[in-house]
Formats: C-alpha cells, sequence, structure tokens
C-alpha cells in the first residue's frame, strides 16, 4: 500500500514538474505595434550677437598673440558654438581657428568668454568678429578697432617670482657674510663624509691604492659637477698621504677637467711632484664596456678605498658588488634615486640626494660654500612654511596664498 502511494506522489510530481517547465518555457504572446510616435522638433532659437566684443594686445608676451572677450551669453541663447574672423590692415574678414564650443571659450577666473590668437602677423593691426553659432542660424558681433601685438620689456605676472628671487639671494649673501666674519655654521652630521678620512687612512696603511670615478654623466651634469668637488678635496688628502688615487674616466671632457682639478689640488697642498696624469684615464664611453673596465680594475690592482660619486645607471649594482667583493670601503652618492638601493645594499656608506651636493662644503668647512649653504636651507624652509601656511588657510576659507602660487607657476 505505501508502495502505490510513493509511485503516485512521484507520478504527481513528474507530471507537475513536466507542466512547469512547458508554461516557463514558451515565449510570450507578441505586442501588437503601436503607432509610432512623431518625434518633437524642437523650436529654432536664433542664438543672440556676442556683446561687448573687445580685442587687446595680450600682456606679458612677446608680442605674438592678441586676446579677444565678450560677455557671456544667457543659458537659453541658443548658442552651441563660435568662430572668429580676422582681418589684416583692413583687409577681408576670413575665419581663423577651428569652430569653438561655449566650453572652450569660459575663462573661469575672469567670468568672460576669452580666445587668444597666436598666429598673427607681426608689425600689423588686426581686428575681429565673433560669429555665434545656433542650431540653424548665426549671428555676428561689430568688428572690434584694429590692434597690433607689441612685445613687453617686463613680465608683471612674475612680480611675486621676482620678489621671492630676491629674498632666495638675500638669504644667501647674508649668510655668506655670516660665515665670513668668523661665525660657526652648523652643519649635520653625514657619516659617508666623516668616512673619508677612514678610508684614506686605510688605503695608506695597507699600501695600496684609491678609486675615484664620477659616474656616467657629463661635465654638465649638476651631480658631476659635484663629484669632481669632492675629487678636489678627496686629492688634497692624498697628496697629504702620498696615496695612489686612481680616476677611471667614461667622459673626455670630464677626464682633462678632472686632470686640471687634481693637479690644483696637489700643487695647493705642495706636493706637485707626486702628482701623475697618468692617473686620471679614459676609457670608453659605452655604458657598460665602462662598468667591465673598472671592475677589471678593482679585480687586478685591489684598492683598498673605491669612490662612486656622481650619475649612475644600471652598471652601479655591478661596480658595487665587485668592490664589495674585494673587500674595499665604499663611499656611494649620487641623486639617481633609482640606483640608491644598489648603494646603501652593497657600499659601506651611501650620500643621498642633496648630501652629494653638500659633499664639498662638509669637508672643505670654506666660508662661502658654508654661508651658501645655509642660505639654501633656509629659502627652503621658508617654501616648507608657505606650503603648510597655504594648506591652513585653504582649510579655513582663504585661499589668497594659493592663487599667489599658481600666478608664479
Amino acid at each position: 500500500m505505501k508502495q502505490k502511494k510513493i509511485v503516485l506522489w512521484i507520478m504527481v510530481c513528474m507530471v507537475m514538474f513536466i507542466s512547469g517547465t512547458i508554461a516557463f518555457s514558451q515565449e510570450p504572446a507578441p505586442i501588437p505595434p503601436s503607432e509610432p510616435e512623431e518625434a518633437e522638433v524642437p523650436p529654432s532659437v536664433d542664438p543672440d550677437v556676442p556683446s561687448n566684443v573687445t580685442a587687446k594686445d595680450t600682456p606679458n608676451d612677446d608680442g605674438t598673440s592678441i586676446t579677444v572677450t565678450w560677455d557671456i551669453p544667457p543659458e537659453d541663447s541658443g548658442v552651441v558654438g563660435y568662430k572668429i574672423l580676422r582681418n589684416t590692415n583692413g583687409g577681408d574678414f576670413e575665419e581663423i581657428g577651428e569652430q569653438l564650443t561655449p566650453l572652450d571659450t569660459y575663462d573661469k577666473r575672469e567670468k568672460i568668454n576669452k580666445y587668444k590668437d597666436s598666429k598673427i602677423v607681426k608689425d600689423t593691426s588686426h581686428a575681429y568678429i565673433v560669429r555665434a553659432i545656433g542650431a540653424n542660424t548665426t549671428a555676428e558681433s561689430q568688428q572690434t578697432a584694429a590692434v597690433m601685438a607689441k612685445a613687453q620689456w617686463f613680465h608683471t605676472g612674475e612680480i611675486p617670482l621676482f620678489i621671492s628671487m630676491l629674498i632666495f639671494c638675500a638669504a644667501i649673501v647674508g649668510n655668506v657674510y655670516y660665515a665670513k666674519g668668523g661665525k660657526d655654521i652648523f652643519v649635520r652630521r653625514i657619516p659617508g663624509l666623516e668616512a673619508v678620512d677612514e678610508a684614506i687612512g686605510r688605503a695608506t696603511e695597507m699600501g695600496r691604492s684609491i678609486l675615484y670615478s664620477t659616474g656616467l654623466g657629463g661635465v654638465s651634469d649638476v651631480a658631476t659637477i659635484a663629484s669632481m668637488t669632492i675629487l678636489g678635496q678627496v686629492a688634497r688628502r692624498t697628496a697629504d698621504y702620498e696615496t695612489p688615487l686612481r680616476v677611471p674616466c667614461k667622459d673626455p671632457i670630464v677626464m682633462n677637467v678632472l686632470r686640471e682639478m687634481v693637479k690644483s689640488s696637489y700643487l695647493d697642498e705642495g706636493r706637485p711632484d707626486i702628482y701623475n696624469e697618468d692617473n686620471i684615464f679614459f676609457i670608453t664611453e659605452s655604458q657598460f664596456a665602462y662598468a667591465a673596465g673598472v671592475d677589471g680594475i678593482m679585480l687586478r690592482e685591489k684598492p683598498a678605498a673605491i669612490f662612486l660619486q656622481g650619475t649612475f645607471y644600471a652598471e652601479s649594482l655591478i661596480l658595487a658588488e665587485t668592490g664589495n667583493s674585494i673587500g674595499a670601503i665604499q663611499i656611494a652618492g649620487t641623486d639617481s634615486e633609482h640606483q640608491l638601493p644598489f648603494f646603501i645594499a652593497a657600499c659601506d656608506y651611501t650620500l643621498i640626494g642633496e648630501e652629494l651636493y653638500a659633499a664639498s662644503t662638509y669637508l672643505s668647512r670654506e666660508p662661502m660654500l658654508l654661508g651658501s649653504l645655509r642660505g639654501q636651507d633656509l629659502g627652503k624652509l621658508l617654501i616648507f612654511v608657505t606650503m603648510i601656511a597655504g594648506v591652513v588657510l585653504e582649510l579655513i576659507g582663504i585661499n589668497w596664498i594659493t592663487t599667489l602660487l599658481q600666478r608664479v607657476s
């Protein structure tokens, strides 16, 4: 009896399942198409004639542009674009440039429409007409008075920048005189530079040479110039200790400059007799051939101290690892931020960023360099304080510092 009821329930469930499947699988009956609705044609709106159209010489430029301005039309004016027409010396008007949208001409700062014509003919007068374009019609303004562009001697928009530069220069000059007066100027401790005497002393005690590389930069690179000044100070110490100084170069111009600098350092120390220009030599201008040549010198001569100062690229790790493998004390420095991790990992000391630029001041302690360094730091501090003040004032709704910085930039 129970089996019959189970079979019966199974059959009922199967019938219900099949019926439901057929019902849901049927496509819905098509809806008869209705009569198409006629599209609503917007009424034709004639554009307003541009008002207060003026043309004037663009201020603070080199006399190669004229600026055309006109009032912003009302929202329901029907204007969808503008065309600018120009004549030269009273001739026929011709369209210039492409059609402009209202967004192209809108100046947020002055709340006016503006177009800058940068394709004028010098020493000629130009008049303009602004044509407003609507959906079906156009409207033209009256022509402006003829204008001739002239170059300005002084950019009035750069006055804030000029004042900032005067303040910055005054800070440097004032601190130079402060340092020349015998005042003590504090310079924070830089471990890599304090280790210079240690590295040179170690090479002297071991009777081995010192290897100095200025990197791959040219004579005009800032990092190369900084490296040259450091080399001058290192050469003074090697002249005192009579320690061999080897300088492989990638650039022949850099090589000749370095020879003169090292020769002057030996002469200043009263040891021109031990100067040997063959120790400052050219290898090659090829990046990895230069790296291979310097690595060969390291492996053959095994210098006790290695200086890697200047501009470096992918060869930085190759040089630093080779120097590390021979047990030399290595002092590296570069402004190439992508190479700093390799120098930090493989060298004993690393000058990071502007420490490279301050190295010559740190080593020589010359008053002029110390004053210049302190003046630059005060200038940076002023910029930092201005930025913080601008952020705070912007948060409370005062934006004159932001506007000033935008004009300067």
